[in-house]
């Protein structure tokens, strides 16, 4: 049976208290939405790999970044 006596929490805590899980709710909810859908910017698609258009040339060439990078380092020290 229910107890007849006075009533600890007041309406306004009550009501507090539902805004809350409201709030709460709403927020898991648009937090499952994102977890849905990939987002608009999103590179990675659902099983967590990269994708996006091939490069039509391939694989960078290791000794061009190398070249590039030494022509710098001497203009650099030329100056």
């Amino acid at each position: 049976m229910a107890s007849s006596g006075k009533r600890k929490t007041t309406g306004a805590k009550l009501a507090r208290e539902g805004k809350l899980r409201e709030r709460r709710a709403a927020k898991a909810a648009r937090k499952d939405a994102r977890r849905q859908s990939p987002g608009e910017y999103s590179d990675v698609d659902a099983s967590g790999a990269r994708y996006g258009p091939p490069n039509p040339d391939g694989p960078p060439d290791p000794e061009v970044a190398t070249d590039a990078a030494d022509a710098a380092v001497a203009v650099a020290a030329d100056a």
